[in-house]
């Protein structure tokens, strides 16, 4: 854990609810989503599981020429970093002005969409290595490093569905620490066939739209995007001059060393966290607006986590679960909840968390049911992980 504040000066998302932050916010807030039968996937299932893929060619929405063969993974990084840069008033040639570190989170990446390789190299075939330059050329930490020519520390966080939370704290550990003087942080992923097969094995799928916090919750739906953060001390955002959209003033992790998927039954790490990140921030759990929780519909991961947030905030205090217009992205939701998080605290309003209609009476919170207004000048950010991992942001207007 770090004290202190960060400055956040730019913001950037794709998902399948928009290809830009302003476009995704529109969806939002009028509660609409468009989850449907993977359409760039091929599997032949006697049941359809909808996913959230983003729409149309990504090749004509970033501005940067990368060499080589660029993954999905790096292109939904690369949109969202770039609208984070030019909202922050950075481009290539100001970031080599200054130390700028990178650190993404992702937990499938490029790694999973090779199988025929795997099944090659498994048969004792010598498959042609081309796969695996590939993945190695797409880190996305590493991608975007040597395609802007940036000089700070590098970091990929593969920890699971909290990895895109945990690169904004290891990010903001850097900045206050004195590593670099700006971060581009978040988490970015894409769907893959092994995942998106793997979950429906774990019988954590549902067949229809999810239903985050909701009684007839059945389980989530797969989506993929990416959403970035640019950190910066307030030292060098005051030197150039940017607007300070927000702060990061807590963050906390902690595990649950529990069980390897399932979230211990008392949510003894998600408190933790909470707690400490509270305390790291010096609020009181009354002083933040709202909670942008997990929610990822499934019937273990709301149980346990709406009853900690009913043990630790009011019912004052709105929730929110922004994961039923994107679907479960893996390592980019951290990023992306981020994002949103700090753009509804700009905006003084929530999304409705379209999909929940009947309370649980084992959770017996209400997450918003229609657009919101607000009056916040903080709020929190929740990404729970398998391997027990809970990480908590709390950001300030």
């Amino acid at each position: 854990m770090t004290t202190g504040k960060t400055a956040i000066t730019g913001l950037g998302a794709i998902c399948a609810a928009g290809q830009s932050l302003s476009g995704i916010m529109r969806t939002l807030y009028a509660g609409q989503r468009n989850p449907a039968p993977p359409g760039n996937l091929q599997v032949d299932l006697r049941h359809t599981y909808p996913v959230f893929e983003v729409q149309g060619p990504l090749d004509g929405l970033y501005d940067s020429a990368p060499e080589g063969e660029t993954t999905r993974a790096s292109q939904l990084v690369l949109i969202a970093a770039e609208e984070a840069l030019k909202q922050a008033g950075l481009d290539r040639e100001a970031l080599r002005q200054y130390r700028v570190g990178i650190c993404l989170g992702t937990t499938v990446g490029c790694t999973l969409n090779d199988e025929p390789f795997y099944r090659d190299f498994r048969a004792g075939r010598f498959p042609e290595l081309s796969p695996v330059q590939r993945y190695l050329d797409n880190n996305p930490a590493e991608f975007l490093r040597d395609l802007w020519g940036v000089s700070g520390p590098v970091a990929a966080v593969a920890n699971a569905c909290s990895s895109g939370t945990d690169a904004i704290g290891l990010a903001r550990m850097w900045i206050e620490t004195g590593q670099c003087d700006l971060a581009i942080a978040g988490g970015g992923d894409e769907l893959s066939r092994i995942p998106y097969l793997g979950f429906i094995h774990l019988l954590i799928s549902a067949e229809h739209p999810c239903r985050p916090f909701d009684r007839n919750r059945t389980g989530l739906n797969l989506g993929e995007g990416a959403g970035v953060v640019i950190l910066e001390s307030e030292a060098t955002a005051r030197e150039r001059r940017a607007s300070i959209l927000a702060s990061v003033v807590g963050y906390a992790t902690f595990a649950d060393a529990h069980h390897p998927t399932a979230p211990h039954p008392n949510g003894v790490g998600l408190k933790r966290a909470i707690r400490h990140a509270l305390g790291e921030a010096g609020f009181a759990a009354g002083q933040v607006g709202f909670v942008n929780a997990h929610g990822t519909a499934t019937p273990d991961n709301d149980r346990v986590e709406g009853r900690v947030l009913k043990q630790v905030f009011s019912d004052d205090v709105p929730i929110v679960a922004t994961k039923a217009y994107t679907g479960h992205t893996l390592g980019a939701a951290g990023g992306l909840e981020a994002v949103f998080t700090v753009q509804a605290l700009l905006d003084q309003r929530l999304p409705p968390t379209v999909g929940f209609t009947e309370p649980d009476p084992e959770i017996n919170i209400r997450p918003t049911e229609r657009e919101t207004p607000i009056q916040a000048e903080a709020a929190m950010s929740n990404s729970l992980a398998f391997g027990g991992n809970n990480s908590v942001l709390v950001f300030q207007r």
